[in-house]
Order: C-alpha cells, then structure tokens, then sequence
C-alpha cells in the first residue's frame, strides 16, 4: 500500500514548512513503513543551516522519522482527527552523512513495540542505499486540543501537577 501526500495529510496534523514526508512507499499496518523526502535547497531551514553549506539538520531528520512514525500510529485509529502522536523519547540517535540539497531520504520505520496508547519504533534514513541516521523513537497518542483533556500544550498553572495527570488519564 502506498500514500500520496492528500493521504499524508489525513493521517498527520502537520503543515508546511513542518511537514517532512512527500510519499508512502510501503505500508504494512502497525509494523512498518516506509517514506519518502525529496530535500530541496528550497527548504526554508537552508537560509541558516549553513549558509553556502546546506546541511538538513539532524534534528529535522529525525522529526522526519517521527512523522512517518506517527502515519503507523494514527493508521490504528479511526478517530485520529482527535488525536496527536507525541514523541516521549529518542534513543541511540546517529548521524551517520550530511544530508543536502538534492538527496532523496528513503525512511525505513519497525515497529519494535506497540500498544493501544504507546509505541516504540527504530527509524533509519537512507540516502543513495547509505545509512544517513538511525534512532529509536518512543511515543504517545494523546488527546488533541485543549478541551479533550491532558495534552502536549500547557493547560494552565495546575497542568503540571503530576496527580492532576494521573487522576484526569484515569477518568478521575
């Protein structure tokens, strides 16, 4: 199965500039993925990063593989308009090349672990078949918008009152 990018945008809430994937290649639900970005010079973190020496930064590169983590996720959902993928961790991050202007990213995303609210995916950035980066990403599937309870925005002054979490994920 593969996703074009009005597919892609069903599945991920972000936008441009912030949305880091082009296409689906493979898709084998809640198992595995894998993802296309054409890098471009036209990309506005260019302008800074570095100037007349265009590097994608790595952190980009890995929000890159979140996202295409997230499309595995929110595929297991049928309301995942009221919902967000946040990511709650990155392990073992390696940055093995730069990425440049013209390069194309293939994302290869395993799900290593995965559970009804929670996942635990190994995510590798190939460029021209070399590794590029590689990482292993945890994450979360939480309520989106303020009204529909605890999320990934501050909620106010109490928010981070760690039994005030606790009772509102319980129901409490």
């Amino acid at each position: 199965m593969t996703f074009d990018i009005q597919e892609i945008l069903d599945f991920l809430p972000h936008r441009y500039p912030f949305l880091l994937i082009d296409r689906v290649v493979e898709f084998e639900r809640a198992k595995r993925l894998v993802a296309i970005k054409n890098v471009t010079i036209n990309e506005p973190f260019f302008q800074g990063h570095f100037p007349g020496y265009p590097i994608m930064p790595g952190v980009l590169v890995v929000e890159a593989m979140a996202q295409a983590g997230s499309i595995l996720m929110m595929s297991e959902y049928p309301d995942r308009h009221s919902k967000l993928v946040v990511f709650t961790g990155i392990e073992r991050a390696k940055f093995r090349r730069p990425i440049v202007p013209g390069d194309q990213i293939r994302f290869e995303i395993d799900v290593l672990a995965f559970r009804s609210r929670a996942g635990r995916m190994e995510g590798k950035a190939f460029v021209d078949a070399k590794l590029a980066c590689e990482a292993t990403l945890t994450c979360q599937v939480v309520p989106r918008g303020r009204d529909q309870g605890p999320g990934i925005r501050d909620q106010g002054p109490d928010s981070a009152d760690p039994a005030a979490v606790a009772g509102s994920e319980t129901g409490e």
